[in-house]
């Protein structure tokens, strides 16, 4: 048995668990710059420095209070979306019928199991209609495997697997982790590769750790050459580290992709795992099934016609036995057919049966007929047509050579006007003869309507907007994917057959999905290949599906979309889950999700540069004062209070100019920013220090007190200024966001009146001190869109404002 593929955790039926609230509270104080900072604070506390211990305490507790209530909500929030798409099964429990979910599922439960279904649980087979169930989940093969009432494996069955034809039922043996798929996941979690969007917050991280190294080391050297008190120098030092540290990140992230999948749950989409959302906002090539996508999904049957395109009640009649007396895979092409051209049509026995399957694309039935047996085969027109040895012209039979022209002729011609075709064929049988799918006779077609969407073609138009290239990949035959392609306005070029996939080599499919938008008679396996080959190409792929056919394309793509009503498997598989199969449901989540990744990184531009400024600044102001330039606790509460705001960007409105592309994180262009931005910051920081200490001769409170004011309200205002790439005058930000800042400032210009202002060594600012801060401020918002013009490749052209 081979391991899953690396690249992700698998999918399938183990769900993980629960955070309850005192798991998210301990969570927020794990950093070990915190737990060194406490650590500080209670030494501080025991060499009797009461107050500057409990003001440092009283911060660290509210700014993880902060922290754990937005992350609390969010949590709750996305446990809410994700039982609103969990997966149930039949079982018979005492002999009597439920529907439970999968957590619900008991050792000795009888489970009934169909076409489609996700094995729930280790089971032992206890009765097999054909079962059939595909294992590639724990194999990595996409063949199906016959199950049987047997002592070996061909009796048992694997959770995370799913039926691909039969039905049957079984008894279970094992749940949940003691499962074959439990130890699986338990071991590719140790080996865990990352996502994109996880590897980008690792990659801050160490451009963080790296940074904060270098500050904290210098910072602790100067202050112990300037023979500063031992213990203020190690608070300072990792008041420091804790300025530079978006200690909220954590928390803001959870916030901001929870509030996402609310709000593109609204919007008839719920995601299944939250880190997804980042792939959504990378994704740029979107591959999907024509089938309900980009048509509307209603088949009806347009009659039946033979080999030269007539009516044919022969045909028919053929057709309605197929669909009406096999026991395997229910769907709605046989449903149609029997409501549609089945009335009065005589139904004799069957003898036998050959399930359908996704890879041969037939389904076969055998009937009684006089001594013997008819064979009838109904399916894809590729597959069936490679099977016969002849076509029935009328009352002639003409060797396949002899009718190929005129039989493919009729195809291209129907197809190319939109219809789907399904082809009939038969084979006459002795009475104990095996049913064999060869050497079979085309008697003809039964034709399907399934018109295009009418806004399908704008539904792509917005795609590509988005910069998403869409491509169409199904069973259909190749002339009907490219009537379907024309009609949305994807130029189709050639049509990549399946058996064209079949005769490449992996790095000439490579070459060919480069270009080809259109993929017609693909086989499931060939799906799967080609999504594959989109992404080690360096796409970020999407991938429409809601059959069992679909579901190794799902699991290969960066992001699943199924839909609602889809089977099991599917649904299970995908990332995300829409209520309307409809490409503009998922152009508007496509949409969405970059919002909640754009409003990720501004926290992490904005604060980076900002935080980097500031302690560049204190470091520097360090080495030139007699005095700390701020004393730690005021460190703490600056980055207290610009935290609040920064909290409410997850809420904050998105330019255009965010979502019309896809985007990832670039770390090396965060330090370009980190450094440029930071740097103007920490301009204006000394500028501030000069004009205190050199102009206004301020003494050490009054400084204190004036950069404290000052830092903050640059904090603020670069929030709101780099918050978007145009002039901040032609942005609004979100109601919150602003609501949040004018409340810091006023509180922040109001701390120094306070009676406990001495405590937190502030003193009310004089004139000529409030007057410097303000008129500092004021140029620091101007050198900071001045700046910006320089940053336009960061987030794109400047759209219009409206």
């Amino acid at each position: 048995m081979t391991d899953a593929p690396p690249h992700r955790h698998p999918r399938g039926t183990l769900r993980a668990p629960r955070h309850t609230s005192a798991h998210l509270l301990a969570r927020q104080f794990r950093s070990p710059i915190i737990l060194l900072l406490a650590f500080s604070s209670v030494l501080s506390l025991l060499l009797g420095e009461l107050t500057d211990s409990a003001i440092v305490l009283v911060i660290i507790m509210a700014s993880g209070l902060l922290g754990f209530l937005q992350e609390r909500g969010a949590v709750h929030a996305v446990d809410a979306l994700l039982d609103s798409v969990q997966t149930h099964c039949e079982v018979l429990r005492d002999g009597v019928p439920m529907r439970l979910t999968v957590e619900e599922v008991a050792v000795g439960d009888v489970v009934v199991l169909k076409t489609g279904d996700v094995v729930p649980a280790d089971c032992a087979v206890r009765d097999s209609r054909a079962l059939t169930v595909n294992e590639s989940v724990l194999t990595g093969e996409h063949h199906a495997v016959d199950k049987r009432t047997a002592g070996d494996d061909s009796g048992r069955l694997f959770m995370g697997t799913h039926v691909e034809s039969g039905s049957g039922t079984a008894v279970v043996t094992a749940t949940g982790a003691e499962t074959r798929f439990g130890e699986l996941v338990g071991h590719v979690s140790r080996r865990h590769v990352p996502t994109s969007f996880e590897r980008g917050v690792t990659s801050y991280g160490r451009l963080l750790t790296r940074t904060i190294s270098v500050l904290v080391l210098v910072v602790l050297v100067l202050n112990m050459l300037a023979r500063r008190p031992f213990v203020e120098s190690i608070l300072f030092s990792l008041a420091l580290a804790v300025g530079l540290t978006p200690q909220m990140l954590p928390a803001i992230i959870t916030f901001s992709l929870s509030r996402g999948a609310a709000a593109m749950a609204a919007g008839g989409v719920v995601v299944k795992r939250l880190d997804s959302i980042e792939d959504i906002g990378a994704m740029d090539v979107l591959c999907t099934d024509k089938t309900g996508t980009v048509t509307l999904g209603t088949v009806r049957a347009g009659g039946a016609v033979d080999v030269r395109g007539e009516e044919s009640a022969h045909v028919a009649r053929l057709a309605v036995l197929n669909a009406a007396l096999h026991t395997g895979y229910p769907n709605p092409l046989d449903d149609e057919i029997v409501a549609s051209l089945g009335r009065g049509a005589e139904r004799p026995r069957l003898l036998a049966e050959v399930p359908f399957d996704f890879d041969r694309r037939l389904q076969s039935v055998v009937v009684e007929q006089g001594d013997g047996g008819l064979l009838v085969t109904k399916g894809s027109f590729e597959e069936l047509w490679a099977r016969c040895a002849a076509a029935r012209l009328g009352a002639l039979l003409e060797p396949r050579a002899h009718a190929e022209q005129e039989v493919v002729g009729l195809v291209k011609e129907r197809s190319s006007g939109g219809a789907r075709l399904i082809a009939v064929g038969t084979r006459e049988l002795a009475r104990d003869e095996a049913p064999r799918e060869e050497d079979l006779v085309l008697e003809g077609f039964v034709l399907f309507d399934d018109p295009v969407r009418p806004d399908a073609r704008d539904a792509v138009a917005a795609l590509a907007g988005l910069g998403v290239d869409v491509r169409i990949i199904t069973g259909d035959n190749a002339y009907t994917a490219a009537h379907v392609a024309d009609a949305i306005g994807l130029a189709p070029g050639p049509v990549v057959t399946g058996r064209e996939v079949e005769a490449m080599t992996d790095g000439e499919l490579a070459g060919v999905v480069a270009s080809c938008r259109v993929f017609g008679a693909i086989s499931p396996a060939q799906k799967e290949r080609i999504v594959r080959c989109l992404s080690a190409s360096g796409h970020t792929v999407g991938f429409v599906g809601d059959g069992i056919n679909d579901a190794a394309a799902l699991h290969g793509a960066d992001v699943g979309i199924s839909v609602r009503g889809a089977v099991d498997i599917a649904r299970q598989t995908a990332d995300l889950v829409i209520v309307d199969k409809d490409l503009a449901v998922i152009a508007d989540g496509i949409r969405r999700g970059r919002q909640v990744f754009a409003n990720t990184l501004k926290y992490v531009y904005v604060t980076t540069s900002a935080n980097f400024g500031n302690m560049v600044s204190l470091a520097v102001a360090t080495a030139f004062l007699p005095y700390l330039p701020l004393l730690p606790m005021q460190i703490l509460l600056l980055n207290f209070l610009s935290d609040i705001p920064a909290m409410l960007i997850a809420t904050d409105r998105v330019d255009p100019e965010w979502t019309d592309r896809p985007r990832s994180w670039d770390v090396s262009e965060l330090r370009r920013f980190m450094v440029s931005f930071g740097l103007v910051s920490t301009a204006l920081d000394l500028l501030t220090f000069g004009v205190l200490r050199l102009v206004l001769a301020a003494g050490a409170v009054q400084l204190r007190t004036g950069w404290f004011l000052e830092s903050v309200a640059t904090e603020l205002v670069v929030m709101l200024s780099l918050r978007t790439r145009r002039p901040a005058w032609r942005s609004r930000p979100g109601t919150g966001l602003l609501a949040a800042s004018c409340a810091v400032a006023g509180v922040t210009a109001g701390l120094p009146y306070v009676p406990f202002a001495s405590r937190l060594g502030l003193a009310p600012p004089s004139g000529a001190v409030v007057t410097s801060v303000v008129l500092i401020v004021v140029a620091y918002l101007a050198a900071n869109e001045l700046l910006k013009a320089r940053f336009r490749h960061v987030w794109g052209p400047v759209r219009a404002a409206h």
